[in-house]
């Protein structure tokens, strides 16, 4: 797939966004993040950027209530996906862009989204930057990144990305005015061949073989933090 520059790979979504979109619907089935976000600040009838918004799986879910969604995606292909999903949304608008150079104007939006998507702690700074000019006075941004200190995933995940210092990101998000809420969610697939489809775009063939074979059924036990800062 084709990226503007500045991009960070997402080797999953990237190479893999069939797959990727089986993944989105198996997360958090309960609603949990969703009701997180909505008891610190509710985004209807206001503006909502999502950063990294991919083949544009949650714009559609914002304009249910929003006033206005703007989503960015640097992949080529991808951006060109979240616009053919939301074409008969008149209050949806996708850009191609990255977060460290966010094509919209100084103060224009009320509440930004990030799911797995560039704001992963140290190295994230420029994105924050942007957020700093793109927020409106009041507004909210929220950033949901994998909680790797507990959870059947987070397990995994520290076996396939055993450079991620989660104590070093949590120092980062902290120390930058942002506050933590820990948020208990699932997955939940219609098939094994599904959840094993999923494991296998997110590591590599060795650890998805290791973590497939000690757990058995569809559904996985995840942790998340949800980052969030009130500009």
């Amino acid at each position: 797939m084709r990226a503007i520059d500045g991009a960070r790979p997402s080797p999953n979504i990237w190479e893999h966004p069939a797959t990727y979109e089986l993944e989105n619907r198996a997360v958090d089935p309960d609603g949990a993040l969703a009701a997180a976000m909505l008891a610190i600040d509710p985004w209807a009838g206001r503006t909502v950027l999502d950063v990294g918004c991919g083949t544009g799986f949650h714009l559609p879910w914002f304009a249910e209530t929003a006033a206005a969604v703007v989503g960015v995606e640097p992949h080529t292909d991808l951006a060109a996906l979240a616009r053919r999903r939301t074409r008969r949304l008149p209050n949806v608008t996708v850009h191609q862009g990255v977060a460290q150079s966010l094509p919209l104007p100084d103060a224009s939006v009320d509440v930004v989204h990030a799911r797995w998507a560039y704001f992963f702690g140290p190295g994230s700074e420029p994105g924050l930057a942007e957020l700093d000019r793109v927020v409106r006075r009041g507004g909210t941004a929220y950033v949901i990144d994998n909680d790797a200190t507990r959870s059947t995933f987070g397990g995994w995940f520290r076996r396939g990305y055993p450079e991620v210092d989660p104590v070093a990101v949590e120092r980062f998000w902290s120390t930058h005015g942002w506050s933590r809420v820990p948020v208990d969610i699932r997955w939940s697939f219609g098939s094994r061949a599904d959840l094993e489809a999923v494991v296998r775009i997110e590591f590599t063939r060795e650890v998805a073989d290791e973590v497939l074979a000690g757990h058995e059924g569809t559904e996985v036990d995840y942790a998340v933090n949800l980052w969030w800062k009130r500009f």
